[in-house]
């Protein structure tokens, strides 16, 4: 069974300030077809994990190391990271313009597998994920991102999931922005992901509605660069009644 493993992980990012520390000492662990939750306040080092992990250059590792089956991600470069079976699906798509759908989704396929898919079946895969994610055909002829909606990015960004089969993804607030229906719907592709391929999961967000229809086996508190706390899904009942006062009080966050 795969793992992907976090040890006492210190990052740092350059701010107008100086050197800030963002992650203090995190320790996590998610093994295959696991679903693993980290919520908590905005500033508590949440998408800073999710981006350390994927290989942003704009954090600083300080400490510690990230492994996958025991071999250390951190010194991996960002495509080696993607090759290897790690997936980011971003708060904040970016734009690719004069690059189609169709042609990015092909290309990034081919750069993972070594190989580029066959055409037919591809483009058959291709179309059923779309229409589980209630995305016209014309989609495919669009440029990345470009003129999307927020809720067309997002499905972008599980499209891509469900087609390339990674065997961890990390969702950075996949829910933000979207509406009830959009949020169903990117939930539903998550799950096919999931049941299709096993991968194991860490779902970043701040809100509990997407943890209703994608269910976790594991939750974490994430404040002040820390996991402050880790339970089952009930932790998050408890954030939906109580919210996050009671850890910030304690470690004086604002």
């Amino acid at each position: 069974m795969s793992v992907l493993e976090v040890k006492d992980l210190r990052v740092s990012v350059e701010t107008e300030q100086g050197t800030k520390e963002i992650l203090k000492g995190v320790d996590l662990s998610i093994a295959e077809g696991e679903i693993h939750a980290i919520m908590g306040p905005n500033g508590s080092g949440k998408s800073t994990l999710a981006y350390t992990i994927a290989g942003h250059p704009k954090y600083h590792v300080e400490g510690g190391s990230v492994t996958l089956d025991g071999v250390e991600v951190l010194t991996m470069s960002v495509d080696e990271r993607a090759r290897a079976g790690l997936f980011l699906a971003m708060q904040y798509p970016v734009e690719i313009p004069g690059v189609t759908v169709s042609n990015f989704l092909r290309t990034a396929k081919t750069a993972i597998d070594g190989d580029a898919p066959a055409l037919r079946p591809w483009l058959k895969e291709v179309k059923e994920a779309m229409t589980g994610l209630r995305m016209d055909k014309t989609f495919a002829e669009r440029n990345v991102n470009e003129g999307f909606s927020g809720g067309e990015k997002k499905r972008h960004e599980i499209l891509q999931l469900e087609l390339l089969k990674p065997r961890f993804a990390i969702l950075d607030e996949t829910d933000s922005g979207l509406d009830v229906d959009a949020l169903k719907i990117v939930s539903e592709g998550v799950n096919r992901a999931k049941e299709n391929t096993g991968l194991g999961l860490l779902l970043i967000t701040h809100y509990t509605r997407i943890l209703r229809y994608i269910k976790p086996d594991f939750v974490h508190v994430f404040v002040d660069g820390r996991v402050a706390e880790e339970g089952g899904p009930e932790l998050a009942d408890r954030l939906e009644d109580e919210g996050y006062d009671r850890y910030v009080s304690t470690t004086g966050v604002a």
